[in-house]
């Protein structure tokens, strides 16, 4: 969830380590701060964001060729300046910063404190970081030694940089559960959670594994594991573009990654679609793809939006392929003693590859002895390197903290799957193959047209900005974007919102239908459109106010709805692909009109790397 960056090298550190935090700023905002050496360390830190850090220092000239910072989301002790990172340890020969938690603190701080050791922060960090300095102290031995016996006395996750300063030209990163990258320059390190902060400066990196550590001196880089054994770097070439990463005149990263959508999805599937279009081929599952043809269940974990995907995805692949799939919670799925069979294939979803519940089920799943493949949109993640066998979405990096490209790209892979299964296993036939592959190709230019009527959402949005609750409903394929939606409002416009499906609002919710309680239907012309018609007409007899998201041309529902959204007409296997683009800007611009950070929501951060 926190955001680490540091360089060694010969620039200087501050606007690299500063550029980096803003870059970064999306896993975390509650407070951050910078450590720059150049003889006695510079130390700043507070609450709040990267740019109050930088009115803080007030143009005051730092100088030095090493540092690092770090932006937080608070886990251990509330956003506050001491709170803040980077930490020193007591004696002041160590200094810190930390992405994770140290399940084992208590008793860390408990020993830590009879030998003599005072704690200035509620964080678990600086129990870490005086670990260190105790180990070092004691059996006066070099930084590295310390760092890595203090590790082996840790129970949790961790991404952690730190610095020693008995030996100031050196930093060393280790990583257990949470991603740190390394970005190899010219005589140059850099050291991030993601490449983000790193492509303006080299796209050369070192993804670290669990384990790891990374002695960084100037000119010189050294990686080895916790038990000192050798390690030979793997440096990759990462394809990310700086543009990627920024605005380009949209207002907010969350517009723009909406708009971006029609380039994603068509990404995601572009060469994996035959040039004849009779064909679809996802080369990263060619080795399992017998067992998958064969598969009795399948089992798709994620969380938040990626769950309401895998939801989507247990409609295509059940409708299409025949074969049965549970969704589960990624966050419960190891806790609740889940029945897994050797047979079974496990499918792990997440936009970042460092979900750590997700990446807890996986090591479940596997330890079970089921297939576990994965489907994730940052290449070199931990997902993709834990998992057996899987797909990447190309959607390119997704900034806005709400996730908006990464879902459908996702639904795009799932429906891939879905249709190459269901071809391999016969349940539907070539031609009725090469009009749904058609269908998916369309996809891109009928969400350019939904974008295009973006102001007719705006003028809807205006209307219930102030709505202090939402209901929305939907069946079948609509009923995963109902949740969808509803999640999209609460997260970035603080509106209160629940999704159920549509026949379940006569079960309860439907006492909340009132003036003030606005219903978006989610009701494209599919096999129960008639069934919607009449929870619609329930709710219009109850007074309440409909929002319909409905095909283009629909008469019947657009009549009795007070606002009505249209989408183009297509086939029931890409309609969830279309009609989450209206939900997406309604809570877009409901938020903006709120005066809400959209790209920032509170309490939130992208990448969720603790459990």
């Amino acid at each position: 969830m926190c955001g680490i960056v540091a360089y060694n090298g010969s620039r200087e550190a501050y606007p690299i380590v500063l550029n980096g935090l803003k870059r970064l700023e999306y896993r975390g905002y509650d407070s951050t701060g910078i450590c720059i050496v150049n003889g006695e360390p510079f130390i700043k830190k507070r609450r709040g964001k990267v740019a109050d850090l930088e009115s803080s220092i007030n143009n005051v000239p730092i100088k030095g060729t090493i540092g690092m910072g770090h932006t937080r989301w608070a886990t251990h002790g509330t956003p506050s300046d001491g709170n803040a990172h980077p930490h020193m340890s007591m004696n002041g020969h160590f200094i810190i910063i930390h992405n994770g938690i140290i399940e084992n603190y208590g008793l860390l701080k408990s020993r830590l404190e009879r030998r003599g050791y005072t704690f200035k922060s509620d964080t678990d960090t600086e129990i870490l970081v005086n670990l260190i300095e105790y180990i070092y102290l004691k059996g006066n031995i070099s930084a590295e030694i310390a760092l890595r016996l203090a590790l082996t006395k840790v129970v949790g996750a961790y991404g952690i940089v730190v610095i020693c300063r008995d030996e100031p030209n050196m930093l060393i990163a280790a990583r257990k559960g949470s991603p740190l990258v390394i970005g190899v320059g010219d005589n140059e390190y850099f050291v991030a959670s993601d490449a983000t902060p790193i492509i303006e400066h080299t796209n050369s990196v070192i993804f670290l594994n669990d384990n790891d550590i990374a002695i960084i001196r100037k000119n010189e880089l050294t990686l080895k594991t916790i038990a000192n054994e050798a390690l030979i770097p793997n440096i990759q070439k990462i394809d990310l573009d700086i543009e990627e990463i920024e605005k380009n005149g949209f207002e907010h990263f969350m517009l723009k990654e909406i708009f971006e959508q029609p380039r994603s999805i068509e990404d995601t599937f572009r060469g994996r679609i035959s040039a004849d279009h009779k064909q679809i081929h996802l080369g990263g599952l060619y080795l399992v793809l017998p067992r998958l043809v064969k598969a009795k269940r399948l089992i798709l974990i994620g969380c938040g939006t990626s769950w309401h995907a895998a939801l989507v995805g247990e409609y295509l692949i059940e409708e299409f392929a025949r074969i049965p799939v549970e969704v589960e919670y990624a966050s419960e799925f190891r806790y609740r003693n889940p029945i897994i069979y050797k047979d079974d294939i496990v499918i792990a979803i997440s936009q970042s590859g460092e979900t750590a519940d997700t990446l807890a089920a996986i090591k479940f799943a596997r330890s079970a002895g089921a297939l576990v493949l994965g489907i994730c949109n940052v290449v070199g993640s931990s997902i993709p390197r834990e998992t057996d066998a899987g797909v990447y979405t190309h959607a390119g990096p997704e900034i806005g903290v709400a996730s908006t490209k990464a879902f459908t790209a996702q639904v795009t892979v799932l429906t891939l799957i879905a249709l190459l299964l269901g071809r391999k296993r016969d349940i539907i036939s070539q031609d009725h193959y090469e009009q749904l592959i058609a269908e998916m190709l369309a996809v891109p230019k009928k969400i350019e047209k939904i974008l295009e009527s973006s102001p007719k959402v705006e003028k809807v949005a205006e209307v219930f900005k102030d709505s202090t609750n939402f209901l929305y409903l939907g069946r079948g394929y609509f009923f995963p974007l109902a949740l969808e939606g509803a999640l999209k409002l609460k997260e970035i416009s603080y509106i209160h919102a629940e999704g159920y499906p549509a026949a379940e609002m006569k079960h309860g919710p439907i006492a909340l239908i009132d003036q003030k309680m606005p219903v978006v239907v989610i009701a494209p012309q599919d096999n129960s459109y008639e069934k919607v018609v009449s929870n619609v007409q329930e709710i219009k007899a109850r007074d309440g106010v409909v929002i319909s998201i409905v095909t283009e041309g629909d008469k019947l529902i657009r009549d009795i709805s007070d606002y009505a959204i249209e989408i183009p007409k297509s086939s029931e296997i890409v309609e969830s692909l279309l009609a989450i683009i209206p939900l997406q800007l309604l809570a877009y611009y409901i938020a903006v009109m709120r005066g809400c950070n959209v790209d920032q929501p509170r309490n939130l951060a992208k990448s969720v790397t603790v459990e």
